[in-house]
């Protein structure tokens, strides 16, 4: 997951009617695709390309824009790690906008369950760890899952400290800061908004649809 901002802003767009996102990892891919007539969202440290369309605060991908549309996809951090993550059984996307369908779906499939968190250029990152520890309590919640995973059980923590007041926690995040230095930080609130829907985006085929459950 990458909470500020991508994967809130793919659950956003299959809230509002996207028929498909092909997320790709360069921007050299994305100015192809955009070439070739697709609807492009690019940034890179949260600033707006100039061949795109757009962004990719999820206030950008509004049913008037994306309804029945297919939109090519590359962000700083969120679009490579669906690449990374390329070889497991199943992908799906996270944000608090899905936590508890996301949540309800995971331990159904009794798999074992790799969260992978985008963070920043490779680096540790509070707001996507919180979910992290989020996720991670709910679902062992269920007695068929267990971890032993430092990582796990320290996110667990620090969103136990946090949850109380998530907005002020998150107030010490650099991506937080980094936001807000460019006037983009007015996301914030909705990015951390539980259960807004149902909807979990899957990636099949080098493109992320709506799971079917």
């Amino acid at each position: 997951m990458d909470i500020l901002r991508a994967t809130s802003a793919i659950v956003t767009a299959f809230m509002n009617g996207v028929s498909r996102i092909i997320p790709v990892e360069t921007l050299q891919e994305a100015e192809d695709l955009k070439k070739r007539g697709y609807l492009v969202a690019a940034e890179r440290d949260g600033l707006v390309q100039p061949f795109a369309d757009f962004g990719n605060s999820p206030f950008n991908f509004t049913r008037e824009r994306v309804a029945g549309r297919q939109i090519v996809y590359s962000t700083t951090n969120g679009t490579q790690a669906i690449h990374e993550a390329g070889n497991c059984h199943r992908i799906v996307i996270g944000a608090y906008l899905n936590f508890t369908a996301l949540s309800d779906w995971l331990i159904s499939q009794q798999r074992d369950i790799i969260i992978l968190c985008a963070a920043w250029k490779n680096k540790f990152n509070l707001e996507d760890t919180l979910f992290a520890g989020a996720l991670a309590e709910r679902i062992l919640q269920d007695p068929d899952y267990y971890t032993i995973c430092d990582s796990t059980l320290a996110s667990i923590d620090l969103y136990r400290i946090a949850k109380e007041d998530l907005l002020d926690y998150i107030d010490k995040a650099a991506q937080r800061h980094r936001l807000r230095k460019n006037n983009l930080d007015d996301v914030i609130e909705y990015c951390h908004t539980f259960d807004l829907t149902s909807l979990i985006p899957a990636f099949e085929n080098d493109c992320l649809i709506a799971l079917q459950i």
